[in-house]
């Protein structure tokens, strides 16, 4: 069974710093690319950050490039997002997911395993 398990998340004030982390069980991991996403309550989920299946080709949101680091992991089966700068509106419930056939897709529908989320909360 295929588990992807974040932690990380937390409160913390604006300017500071958070590293969130993606456990992968049940997968090669290295095999998917991966994901990150957020959760704002009454919004959409949207597209955070994203790599390919070693690593590179790193993509951001226009709103976290600078501030973010997605890396990964491979022979640990972990991929990690650095959240440094943080802002108020960076406030939502974060998702880590695996991408079995797109790398480094922006697009929630081209991933295929999710996890359940940590929330992050920035207070001003």
């Amino acid at each position: 069974q295929v588990q992807l398990v974040e932690s990380g998340g937390g409160l913390v004030q604006a300017g500071g710093s958070l590293r969130l982390s993606c456990a992968a069980f049940g997968l090669t991991f290295s095999k998917f690319a991966a994901g990150w996403f957020r959760q704002a309550p009454g919004k959409e989920r949207e597209f955070v950050a994203a790599s390919s299946w070693v690593g590179d080709n790193a993509k951001y949101a226009d709103s976290v490039k600078g501030r973010f680091t997605i890396s990964r992991d491979n022979t640990r089966n972990t991929v990690h997002l650095q959240m440094n700068s943080l802002k108020p509106e960076d406030t939502a419930a974060y998702y880590c997911a695996a991408s079995a056939v797109v790398s480094s897709s922006t697009e929630l529908t081209e991933y295929d395993y999710w996890g359940q989320g940590t929330q992050v909360t920035v207070s001003s």
